[in-house]
């Protein structure tokens, strides 16, 4: 690395200003004023962004997955349709046309869904996490009946502050990603694990033993629309793991991801310590 570029990744100076040093009251008031019209201003252009992507992009979609069976009917009338392979290559078309405009919803759903995990209000208490765990592996074999998957959940998993909604979704889309990921091994076998280390941080993995994928390409996965499988193969949006970690931002935590092809992944989870209860 340059000298230029350690300049650029350094922290600032033991000595340097804070914001705020040297104002007065009233010039302290007008800074804080001013941060929160700008946190405002950010409200705003979220309620706009969450606005236009439930309602003004959808409108669009709506017509198209609307009128595409329409067409499909004339294409397919024995009087005025077409005939032959011009019927056949034009409904291979319409089903491309109608599939991709499914997708492009599903893909609106995720970026409204992270958008409102960016937004939630954080109700913030103890959390067990293994009660979560439970709720969520009750939840998957619902969704996933006559699959034998060997979980191997540690008796006694750490409880955390959090928000509980959002830290059920966290682990709906990472339990639920184990679950996907060993569709095909037999037996499938999930480990759970977790503690709280001497300085306060809980911590907790997920292993299994599914497909895994490219050590080398686990950091993009944590970005949305972000995939290392067909869709032939696995079904999904990429967005799960963005939406995880958009969890644990909002936890101030942190979340990993390690793997080896064809050997399963682990993803793990970082809460900072709680803080102190006040005397």
């Amino acid at each position: 690395m340059t000298g230029a570029g350690r300049t650029a990744l350094a922290g600032p100076p033991a000595d340097a200003a804070a914001p705020g040093d040297g104002l007065d009251a009233g010039a302290l008031r007008a800074l804080l004023a001013e941060r929160d019209r700008a946190l405002s201003d950010a409200r705003a252009a979220q309620e706009e962004f969450l606005r236009a992507v439930s309602h003004d992009l959808r409108a669009p979609l709506r017509h198209i997955t609307s009128y595409t069976p329409l067409v499909r009917e004339l294409v397919e009338d024995d009087v005025q349709g077409l005939q032959g392979e011009a019927r056949a290559e034009a409904g291979s078309f319409l089903d491309t046309l109608d599939q991709a405009a499914r997708r492009m919803g599903r893909m609106l759903d995720g970026l409204l869904a992270l958008s409102r995990i960016a937004q939630a209000q954080l109700d913030r208490a103890p959390v067990d996490l293994g009660a979560v765990v439970a709720d969520v592996r009750h939840t998957l074999a619902g969704a996933a009946p006559g699959r034998a998957i060997d979980w191997q959940v540690a008796p006694a998993l750490p409880v955390v502050v959090g928000d509980a909604a959002l830290l059920g979704l966290l682990l709906a889309e990472v339990l639920g990603n184990a679950v996907k990921f060993t569709r095909d091994r037999a037996p499938a076998r999930i480990d759970v694990d977790g503690g709280t280390a001497a300085d306060g941080t809980a911590w907790l993995s997920v292993r299994d033993n599914g497909t895994g994928f490219e050590p080398a390409r686990a950091g993009a996965l944590f970005g949305v629309f972000q995939r290392l499988h067909r869709d032939a193969d696995f079904d999904g949006m990429g967005v799960g793991l963005a939406k995880a970690r958009a969890v644990m931002q909002r936890h101030a935590g942190h979340i990993g991801i390690t793997a080896v092809t064809g050997e399963g992944c682990t993803v793990e989870l970082r809460w900072p310590a709680a803080p102190a209860a006040p005397a």
